[in-house]
């Protein structure tokens, strides 16, 4: 069963072992690569190595890869699982065991069997694994909605998404940051990958809705580039403090609403429009407004054989409802 479960996000899961805390909290095998080639070459230590999933990444790219844990049952499924080419140490992450390696971690993120935020509450503790490690280079894995403002050791604070979702924060210290970057997103799709970081421009205007209103990946507005993200593409935004973006054409790969109609947004205005267009299957985003879609859609009452879909959102201190039509 935990095989199929991990089969959506691990190549080898057919043949792996697994517990079910570790088949949830294992990186997809497409962001563990990615992250494995920032650390080409170099000496890794994963600290919290669990079944294996982040060595199995680091095999073909790092120049020597250990791994340890806590726990024997997933230290013996971690020896089966990645075969004999890696050493493998039963130790506590807070205690130090190698000297020189980069150090890889990637703490539970729960307590008291529910998911916690809080970093203090890690398993170990992101504070104690940074104490442990001084002078080490160091990256954690953590989830995507950690506060920045926690963890100030990070140099740079990645945000990775996959398949339009996303999927984790990567912390990295000074001595494996790029320069100058601070914050960065990393979107990996199937054909490839894209990367955009707080270096570049963020001057983009904010205008009135174009022919286009354009979403950004996830792992672009949880790190904060989405001004960057629309000066790289000429692309402007509808208001200062709204994720959304507008422009005349729409990026490679991104999903965008083609706007046929916009204006102030009441229920009684909305539900009229989709009456006179015929529009019985809708689709509702909304952003910076309180509006809950699933309580909305059965009051406006939809009729009709056409599709659509509204954005509601806020210009200014307006609130907005644009009705489009996907690109796909």
């Amino acid at each position: 069963m935990l095989r199929r479960k991990a089969a959506v996000k691990l190549d080898d899961a057919a043949r792996w072992l697994f517990t079910e805390d570790a088949a949830q909290q294992a990186t997809a095998s497409a962001v563990t690569r990615h992250r494995a080639e920032r650390l080409r070459d170099r000496v890794v230590h994963d600290v919290t190595c669990s079944v294996g999933a982040d060595l199995s990444g680091l095999l073909s790219v790092a120049q020597r890869v250990i791994g340890s844990d806590l726990d024997p049952v997933r230290l013996a499924m971690a020896r089966h699982n990645l075969g004999p080419a890696v050493t493998l140490v039963r130790a506590d992450a807070l205690q130090p065991v190698s000297r020189g390696t980069v150090v890889v971690a990637d703490p539970a993120r729960r307590s008291s069997g529910r998911r916690t935020w809080k970093p203090q509450d890690f398993s170990p503790p992101l504070d104690g694994l940074v104490s442990a490690y001084p002078d080490r280079d160091l990256v954690v894995k953590c989830a995507p909605g950690i506060d920045f403002d926690s963890v100030p050791w990070a140099a740079e604070i990645e945000i990775v998404s996959l398949a339009g979702s996303v999927r984790e924060s990567a912390l990295w210290s000074p001595g494996l940051a790029s320069p100058g970057v601070r914050r960065r997103a990393t979107v990996l799709t199937g054909d490839g990958s894209w990367t955009l970081t707080d270096a570049e421009s963020d001057d983009c205007a904010v205008t009135e809705p174009r022919r286009w209103v354009i979403d950004p990946d996830g792992a672009v507005v949880r790190a904060g580039l989405v001004r960057h993200y629309a000066a790289r593409h000429g692309l402007s935004q509808v208001d200062e403090h709204i994720a959304y973006l507008t422009g005349d054409s729409v990026p490679l790969g991104v999903r965008a609403f083609e706007v046929h109609s916009w204006g102030k947004y009441t229920e009684k205005s909305l539900k009229a429009e989709l009456r006179a267009r015929g529009v019985g299957k809708l689709e509702i985003l909304v952003r910076g407004l309180d509006v809950d879609p699933n309580s909305l859609r059965p009051r406006l009452s939809l009729r009709g054989a056409g599709s659509a879909t509204v954005v509601l959102t806020r210009i200014g201190r307006t609130p907005t409802a644009l009705l489009c039509t996907p690109n796909r």
